[in-house]
């Protein structure tokens, strides 16, 4: 059973930061991300998951092609940015190239896959999970969650977003600037919301015109009760 908590908390344990003010009185208050869903963020948060996530997680009900279909990337770009050399076709699923066996031997369980953690945990949570790790010299990794306590999985994005101590002091500043790295979070968001639901993205598309035509068949059909009614005393 600890097995299964401990890789529940690495499942999002992907990316570092800190969430000044998200907690009050040592509870941690889920913040909510605030961006235009669409697919240049969700490509954004796309090569960031490549490059720091997918040598654990995979995302196993997401395909390669569906980025340049759905999202409009060229082949080349997924192949360069997305694919990296993994060998993988754009009609593989993206899965971690972390061998099972290993992943037993050295975690006693795979890294968990999280093509629907958006849905099962909610984008506030995930948000405020990625922004909430510290440092903790007293865990093994050295780090440690405000809303995972005891956490098991490393801050890999440190660089990014710097490292902090547990009352949120900074220790070492991030390669980007606080509201940079926030928008980094936020797109790594917007990338897991887009693998738990693809269709998303083309309904958002097709909702303006789908509204429009209703609106445009309501006043047809008030004009043609009109026409029928108007001889009704």
């Amino acid at each position: 059973m600890k097995k299964y908590v401990v890789w529940a908390g690495m499942a999002l344990g992907l990316f570092a930061g800190s969430a000044s003010g998200a907690f009050a009185d040592g509870e941690p208050q889920l913040l909510t991300p605030h961006y235009t869903y669409n697919a240049k963020t969700i490509i954004s948060g796309a090569r960031l998951f490549a490059t720091n996530c997918m040598a654990c997680h995979s995302i196993k009900f997401m395909r390669y092609e569906f980025l340049t279909h759905d999202l409009g990337m060229s082949r080349a770009d997924v192949q360069k940015q997305i694919m990296l050399p993994t060998g993988s076709t754009f009609k593989d699923n993206m899965i971690s190239a972390m061998p099972t066996q290993m992943a037993h031997k050295w975690f006693g369980l795979p890294p968990p896959d999280l093509s629907q953690m958006v849905r099962y945990k909610g984008q506030d949570w995930i948000y405020t999970y990625l922004l909430s790790f510290y440092q903790d010299p007293k865990r093994p990794s050295g780090w440690n969650n405000h809303v995972f306590p005891n956490v098991a999985m490393p801050d890999v994005l440190a660089p990014y977003g710097g490292i902090v101590n547990e009352q949120g002091k900074l220790l070492r500043a991030g390669d980007e600037s606080p509201q940079k790295f926030k928008e980094q979070v936020t797109d790594i968001v917007a990338f897991l919301r887009f693998v738990s639901d693809p269709s998303v993205v083309q309904r958002h598309d097709d909702g303006p015109w789908v509204l429009g035509l209703l609106a445009f068949f309501t006043i047809v059909a008030y004009f043609l009760k009109k026409e029928y009614w108007k001889e009704v005393k």
